[in-house]
């Protein structure tokens, strides 16, 4: 059971310039007290075609928690222009609101962002450089979807063993300094490959649009991973 729920998260200064910065109000709540911290990023997706052009905006620590009920507001900058490719800028993307937990991440929060030109004479006749300033960024609040991850909240007990559900993953595992770093294993990077292709499943389904009430199978039947998709007044899932 995740310790760490979203009970609600809302979109500031919406619509906005392209240029001003992303600002969500996030309200969680802890089940229990958390000593070490929670790490919340945005990230906006430059490109549905690569991950490379993805780009975090800004990464923010908070804790330790205590346990109840909790509220900020997260701000970021506007993506690097630079950054994005041309004929990605305009038109529907993504952005990414997550939080991990010790370094896994738990939940993700994924919003549609429409970029377009608010004269109207512009938009029939767009120019051929692209007037930054003079775009307007609508998130689509309405259309979220949130994914969530399972995992382990604490610390591995002695003598649980490789299918206990709170196993730390083999890269957290410590190695002892009189032995070599032993080779990844295939079914490591069988699993490794495997997230992967979780990620691009994901992105794929939200950068086409795919209905919210189907989420397109991303992930197969018995995997400790969770797919939900609320309205932003009623994001928490116990």
């Amino acid at each position: 059971m995740a310790l760490v729920n979203i009970c609600d998260v809302t979109v500031l200064n919406n619509p906005s310039s392209f240029l001003k910065p992303f600002q969500f109000e996030i309200t969680f709540e802890c089940l229990e007290d958390l000593p070490e911290d929670l790490e919340w990023r945005i990230i906006y997706v430059g490109s549905a075609e690569s991950m490379e052009h993805d780009q975090v905006l800004d990464t923010i620590l908070v804790g330790p928690v205590p346990g109840g009920k909790h509220m900020f507001v997260f701000e970021a900058d506007p993506p690097d222009v630079k950054k994005i490719p041309v004929d990605d800028v305009m038109g529907v993307t993504v952005v990414l609101l997550t939080c991990s937990y010790r370094g896994k991440e738990f939940i993700r929060v994924g919003y549609y962002v429409n970029n377009e030109y608010d004269d109207p004479e512009l938009k029939e006749n767009p120019p051929a450089e692209v007037q930054y300033h003079k775009l307007i960024r609508n998130i689509l609040s309405s259309e979220v979807r949130v994914t969530r991850f399972t995992i382990p909240w604490h610390d591995v007990k002695e003598g649980e063993g490789e299918d206990g559900e709170e196993k730390m993953d083999d890269t957290d595992a410590p190695s002892k300094p009189e032995m070599p770093a032993p080779k990844i294993s295939d079914e490591f990077e069988a699993r490794i490959a495997q997230d992967l292709a979780y990620e691009r499943a994901e992105r794929d389904c939200m950068t086409g649009k795919t209905p919210l009430s189907d989420p397109g199978n991303i992930f197969p039947q018995g995997e400790r991973r969770y797919y939900n998709s609320e309205d932003s007044s009623s994001l928490c899932m116990p």
